[in-house]
């Protein structure tokens, strides 16, 4: 999603619920990747990721690697966020959440990763990861502008994209809401996947509830705006809709449509129809 020097693009994309029987397509999902964002992982054995590396490995020409944060939740319930990379990972940052006054904001507190990308226009980059709590999403969505203000002291970094699973609409944040929200109510942060997209993956919902947020001038300035898609994996790999339910697998295709100065660069959907 960020302009390349010298090949078309670098998709970021990202999924949910990561189950054993997803491996069937997951590799050739994230094959197409420089960065893939995993999320709800629910494997208190530490089993999913090594075998997925494996099977990624064994079949693209680009070495991967993945980080994986800590089981995180409140009492029983836990998951983990994982990122899938070709790039170069220079740091990560489990957030604390434990700013005074306002502790254990986050049901599932951000794994945030700073990359390095040398083959593409933005070289450096922080990804921050969310899966809200429905009932708790104003709450949750907000709280990410501390994040990001640790994040940029802390590594002294201006590029930023906030991704997820937000539970960004419908019954969870209501228009009256979003003024109380931070990382919407500031103009210098920029949502790519507006409030009448659909990131669901039953036909029964239309809810926007996956987002994408960019914050960097020199990062916003690469991107197509407004180019914002959904990849329908389902179509693509033949898949009907109680397995794609069961699989709750919801791949946003985050920009479409990459900005070139001078260059008309090809669509990154063209990529998934020819191959």
């Amino acid at each position: 999603a960020f302009l390349h020097k010298k090949r078309s693009q670098v998709a970021v994309l990202f999924f949910f619920q990561c189950h054993y029987y997803s491996f069937l397509f997951a590799p050739q999902i994230i094959s197409r990747c420089d960065i893939m964002l995993l999320m709800e992982i629910k494997d208190n054995r530490n089993r999913i990721c090594p075998f997925l590396l494996e099977k990624l490995n064994g079949r693209s020409e680009r070495a991967y690697s993945y980080v994986v944060s800590n089981r995180l939740g409140r009492r029983h319930y836990k998951e983990q966020y994982a990122f899938f990379y070709s790039v170069c990972v220079k740091q990560v940052y489990q957030y604390p959440d434990l700013q005074p006054g306002d502790e254990d904001a986050f049901s599932r507190e951000p794994f945030v990763v700073l990359f390095n990308s040398p083959r593409t226009a933005v070289m450096e980059f922080v990804i921050i990861p969310i899966h809200t709590m429905p009932e708790m999403a104003v709450r949750e969505i907000d709280e990410l502008y501390d994040v990001f203000l640790d994040v940029k002291l802390r590594w002294n970094t201006k590029n930023f994209v906030f991704m997820g699973d937000f539970n960004a609409g419908c019954d969870y944040v209501a228009k009256k809401q979003w003024k109380n929200i931070r990382l919407r109510n500031q103009t210098d942060f920029v949502w790519i996947i507006d409030d009448k997209s659909d990131t669901t993956v039953k036909s029964t919902t239309h809810c926007p509830y996956d987002r994408i947020v960019l914050h960097g001038e020199t990062l916003i300035n690469t991107i197509t705006l407004g180019s914002a898609n959904i990849f329908d994996f389902q179509s693509a790999f033949s898949m009907t809709e109680e397995q794609v339910c069961f699989e709750a697998l919801v791949i946003p295709q985050p920009f479409w449509e990459l900005k070139c100065i001078s260059l008309k660069v090809a669509k990154f959907g063209d990529s998934w129809s020819k191959q």
